[in-house]
């Protein structure tokens, strides 16, 4: 899947290719193991349907559809059902045509060996005019692909520029036209200017605003104004930190696109940290473009503070639920390479090295300082963050008069509280809680996991 993600073109191609991945759109799907190719034909709208290739080895592929995006939804579709479910590809006993000709066009067939001349131990002069003739064609079609990934490169900046400033237009109108209404309306306005981001090229962006609602709706009447403000606020501090640097790694993954696992793994710049890591909890959540965002949340046993660090992941809606690599709970040694970021929060395990035997948790010195303190420093770096990693001191989930569940910290009645987001389950109430590993949004807290006198509690 991590490969598939790194070959789409961008968000909204994944999202398109989740909506293919029904067998029912694929009358024929084959493939031929010796050559490590699949192959399928796609309904599409037309009479006939699209014949799709692909070179499991490399990665190569070919689809007749007039997509001007590279690799295409139908390429990508293949691709995830090929991942996610091999069995539907029968062995072909044959391989057609078409898919023949694709190939013979592209491996081109390797030339017999010649042997030298008696004597000679070297290459003949015509060898060595076609060596040179190659290398020149090389050198040329090296610089031709730089290009082109310069112009694209620029064209991107120059399309993401272009819809942030119709974003900006937008969100004045947002503003002059009341929050009232835009809290009301929010699904459809946020709906239509998603979607012009989305041809803009700033498919990130995109996504996050078509979130918006469920955000929104996730609180109660009188809180949802404010929340309007801060989420619209954080989409203005967003454009405005691309536009002075469209190149900062962190900014272009929130607003256009994101690197892959491999560029990630091979940047020397990133943050790597080897420790031992507890899972604390997850976070799964279906989107309305079709893909679910599935986010696991780590621990550093070995920090004398508390470090965290975010797995995510996404697969399509009609795909199911996968099984989970992690559990809450476990712990596991393990080398983690963090995304770049002003402050390093999403990252990918590198290199697993053996599970851990359970235990409590580090005990993290709170002292008297802020319990939001880390959100507080997170958006002072970033203040486009949403969801923050906090851990509480010592405290207790309590409800109020209306029976909505807070989090109230220890030893003062009057002291800091927290609302919490979701139900809380009856017998946690009133337990005293040593450390609560939570998320803070802003206005609710997401609990994930807890230490108590009876061990570790999972919430999430």
């Amino acid at each position: 899947m991590k490969t598939i993600e790194a070959l789409a073109p961008d968000q909204a191609s994944l999202s398109a290719a989740s909506k293919l991945t029904k067998q029912s759109n694929w009358p024929r799907l084959e493939k031929n193991e010796q050559l490590a190719l699949i192959w399928g034909e796609c309904q599409g709208s037309g009479s006939n349907p699209y014949r799709v290739v692909v070179d499991t080895g490399d990665h190569g592929y070919k689809c007749t559809c007039p997509s001007r995006k590279f690799p295409c939804k139908h390429t990508l579709a293949l691709m995830w059902i090929a991942a996610t479910a091999p069995a539907s590809f029968v062995a072909a006993g044959s391989t057609p045509e078409w898919v023949n000709d694709w190939l013979g066009r592209r491996r081109k067939p390797a030339s017999q060996p010649v042997a030298p001349a008696p004597g000679a131990g070297g290459k003949s002069i015509v060898e060595a005019s076609r060596d040179e003739s190659a290398v020149v064609e090389d050198a040329a079609a090296a610089e031709r692909r730089e290009a082109a990934q310069r112009k694209r490169a620029e064209d991107t900046r120059s399309s993401v520029s272009a819809g942030l400033d119709e974003l900006d237009q937008w969100i004045a109108d947002q503003l002059r036209l009341g929050l009232a209404g835009f809290v009301d309306n929010s699904s459809d306005r946020c709906r239509r200017i998603a979607a012009r981001l989305v041809d803009m090229k700033a498919t990130a962006l995109a996504s996050r605003i078509d979130e918006i609602p469920s955000r929104l709706m996730a609180l109660r009447g009188e809180e949802r104004p404010d929340a309007a403000i801060r989420e619209l606020g954080k989409l203005v501090l967003l454009a405005k930190a691309w536009r002075s640097a469209p190149d900062d790694p962190e900014l272009r993954r929130l607003v256009s696109t994101s690197e892959s696992r491999e560029q990630v793994l091979a940047n020397p710049d990133a943050t790597q940290v080897e420790s031992v890591w507890e899972v604390l909890g997850e976070k799964i959540e279906p989107r309305r473009d079709g893909l679910v965002s599935h986010s696991t949340w780590l621990l550093d046993l070995n920090g004398a503070t508390s470090q965290f660090a975010l797995l995510l992941d996404y697969f399509p809606a009609s795909a199911g639920r996968r099984s989970n690599a992690f559990t809450p709970g476990d712990r596991f040694d393990a080398r983690l390479v963090f995304y770049p970021a002003r402050q390093p929060l999403r990252a990918l395990v590198a290199d697993r090295k053996g599970d851990v035997s359970s235990g409590p948790w580090p005990d993290f010195s709170f002292g008297a300082s802020d319990p939001l303190a880390a959100h507080v420093a997170r958006q002072d770096a970033a203040p486009w963050v949403t969801d923050c990693p906090v851990m509480l001191p010592p405290g207790a989930i309590l409800l109020d008069d209306r029976g909505a569940a807070w989090w109230q910290a220890a030893g003062d009645p009057h002291g800091i509280a927290l609302p919490i987001a979701d139900t809380v389950n009856p017998t946690l109430l009133g337990l005293d809680l040593k450390a609560t590993a939570a998320l803070w949004n802003g206005s609710r807290l997401e609990l994930l996991a807890a230490q108590s006198g009876f061990g570790r509690l999972d919430l999430s």
